[in-house]
């Protein structure tokens, strides 16, 4: 009888791993590759045309023109002649890996019971075998910051490379910040209820913002006692009192951007980061003061008033750049995850409305790592970075004419196959006999 439970069990979990499990991650480097006669697009603004790169050992070790380049010292050359080569490309405020079907709650694990959670960590709870996650890299998406959602104080994120065991694999770097959703200024009315639907000030916006305050100066004074009693939220903010993480405030209008500054600022918190900003362009001033940057909502989406400029989504990442801010892109918003493939659609989309593409691209490749406190590593392709990176036949940012490839993170030759890949193979193939 337990021959048969065993042989049973083995028989599940093999046919469990071939419909459900992701393609296996790919190993450590263990030849040098150099990619040559290739666009390369840097990531800080700089393109080298007819150019090389090169990695061993995970970390790039040539970035320059093709003639300049050595083949002989490398033991593998790819002809990308008529290609481009990006850094990987980087999503913000993504909660990739914390729910794989939106429609099962078994599977959504991006929220947490509670109002204030600086100490809910996602990094623990981050999927690394998720098929949402493996679709993100045909498209060029290789890392990704992976943010709690929900509460005032949804938790803390953590940055993840794409292609990875488990959590502790992904990891590139632990609890990089804490994600505070600001009160909104203004509420609607319910017009399903027979209210007037125009916005008007919210009656309790005074009150939570007083509520944050105290449970801020509540942990300053925990965080300055003997804490003899452990209390892990206000241990939790240990590292935005002495600058070591940074806080994340998700605040779109005007006057939530300007109480949430001054309050931070008040506060004694030195790294702030604007999340959605969609009306940051009328508080320039304020956040260059204080070196904000801001992450920019997705530009597919409505004006938030009626007297908005029908494109002023769409420009605003052009506002913004053009007032020095540092800017790059974040992926909340309806079906988040998996709308996350689409992060360079979402950069072409801003630089088909004045900003210029070589700054669009930097918005998801070196700003984004600046941002996220990563620009050492990844972000850009220079020597002595990681070798996350990949080869696109044309523009990556047009989804016409991305087509990747070849894909590597720390220098490890990526699968491309994805869920998604097979049912196109399996259905093309089933029409083409028709």
């Amino acid at each position: 009888m337990k021959n048969i439970y065993k042989l049973v069990t083995l028989a599940l979990l093999l046919i469990s791993s071939m419909t459900y499990a992701q393609q296996t991650p790919a190993s450590k480097q263990e030849a040098s590759i150099l990619i040559t006669g290739a666009t390369l697009h840097i990531g800080n603004g700089e393109v080298v045309q007819n150019g090389a790169v090169g990695f061993e050992n995970g970390k790039i070790t040539f970035v320059g023109t093709a003639t300049d380049a050595t083949s002989k010292t490398y033991a593998k050359t790819v002809d990308a002649t008529g290609k481009h080569v990006y850094p990987g490309f980087i999503a913000t405020n993504a909660s990739l890996g914390l729910a794989e079907i939106d429609a099962v709650k078994a599977t959504r694990d991006f929220d947490e019971v509670g109002t204030f959670l600086p100490h809910i960590r996602s990094i623990i709870a981050y999927n690394a075998e998720s098929k949402v996650v493996e679709s993100m890299r045909p498209n060029g998406v290789l890392l990704a910051q992976t943010t709690p959602r929900g509460g005032t104080i949804s938790g803390t994120s953590s940055v993840v490379q794409l292609d990875a065991w488990n959590w502790e694999d992904a990891a590139i770097k632990i609890d990089d910040g804490i994600h505070l959703n600001w009160p909104s200024a203004y509420q609607q009315g319910r017009w399903w209820l027979g209210e007037d639907p125009a916005f008007k000030p919210s009656k309790n916006y005074t009150k939570r913002v007083g509520e944050i305050a105290d449970f801020f100066d509540n942990a300053k004074t925990y965080l300055k006692g003997g804490q003899k009693e452990k209390n892990l939220q206000f241990g939790a903010l240990k590292g935005l009192m002495d600058g070591t993480q940074k806080l994340y405030v998700h605040a779109g209008r005007e006057k939530e951007i300007v109480d949430a500054v001054n309050w931070a600022v008040k506060t004694g918190i030195s790294k702030v980061v604007i999340v959605h900003g969609n009306e940051a362009e009328n508080v320039t001033d304020l956040l260059k003061k204080h070196n904000i940057p801001v992450l920019v909502p997705r530009p597919h989406r409505l004006p938030w008033a009626q007297d908005d400029d029908v494109l002023g989504p769409f420009k605003l990442a052009k506002k913004l750049s053009d007032k020095g801010i540092l800017v790059a892109i974040e992926m909340e918003g309806q079906m988040e995850r998996m709308n996350t493939r689409n992060l360079p659609f979402y950069a072409g989309t801003y630089a088909a409305h004045g900003l210029d593409k070589e700054k669009a691209v930097q918005m998801i490749t070196l700003n984004a790592a600046k941002i996220l406190g990563i620009d050492a590593i990844v972000g850009s392709l220079e020597t002595g970075k990681d070798a996350t990176l990949f080869v696109s036949k044309g523009d990556a940012l047009d989804m016409r004419t991305n087509i990747v490839e070849h894909a590597f993170i720390q220098g490890r030759t990526l699968s491309l196959e994805t869920h998604q890949t097979k049912l196109h193979k399996r259905y093309m193939e089933k029409y083409s006999k028709k």
